[in-house]
């Protein structure tokens, strides 16, 4: 299935050439001094979607002492919220958002949930724990990269095909999507700066017996 651009409202000057997203969300725990730390990594595109997403974990787990949050939003990271909820200022939130910030990605919620195990940690003990439960949901997850990309479809004979998935693989372009009729059609997304040199290379590969289409421009996942 051809992937569909996330995002191409914005002038392509302020583009990024890519930038990194959850692509399978993930659950951590990590147990400090008999606490229970439950940290959860989750895509989310909005603000609104954060809220959403921090009100249903809240109430997943109502029991809990802490829900604390951190989101970085946007393709350069132009929406951050971070939440202590009810820890001493500056021992939750901050230190999960400055773990998001260190992996570079954006489009991400992390909740980290805290059960008191009867023992306090003191500040240092909290923002160590928080990180960690954090870098545990990362950990959990799987990340992919958003580059800013052209869609081509190549359309080639059957007695191309090994030519052509050769060339790609030489390339370390990925098929994003493949269709078996008449002839062969293969999805792929090209960087613009690459995009004249793998349109030459395949129609010389398969002794111009192409046709490249041109799709939509816009942030592919690679």
């Amino acid at each position: 299935m051809t992937r569909t651009p996330l995002s191409d409202n914005i002038t392509v000057m302020s583009k990024k050439e890519s930038y990194k997203i959850i692509t399978q969300e993930g659950v951590g725990e990590i147990v400090e001094k008999k606490s229970r730390f439950i940290g959860g990594a989750y895509f989310v595109d909005s603000a609104a979607a954060a809220e959403e997403k921090i009100a249903e974990i809240s109430k997943k787990y109502w029991d809990a002492r802490h829900n604390c949050y951190a989101y970085v939003i946007g393709e350069n990271s132009e929406t951050t919220k971070c939440s202590d909820n009810g820890e001493p200022s500056g021992t939750a939130g901050k230190p999960i958002l400055e773990v998001i910030n260190g992996f570079g990605i954006t489009n991400i919620l992390i909740i980290v949930t805290r059960y008191f195990g009867g023992v306090l940690l003191g500040t240092g003990g909290l923002v160590r724990a928080y990180t960690q439960a954090a870098q545990a949901a990362i950990a959990a997850s799987e990340v992919g990269e958003m580059v800013y990309s052209q869609l081509l479809t190549l359309k080639v004979g059957y007695n191309m095909i090994n030519n052509v998935q050769y060339y790609l693989g030489q390339n370390d372009i990925t098929i994003q999507d493949s269709r078996y009729e008449a002839d062969v059609q293969f999805d792929i997304c090209v960087k613009d700066s690459d995009i004249q040199k793998i349109k030459d290379g395949l129609t010389q590969k398969t002794e111009g017996q192409i046709e490249i289409i041109e799709g939509d421009q816009g942030y592919y996942l690679q």
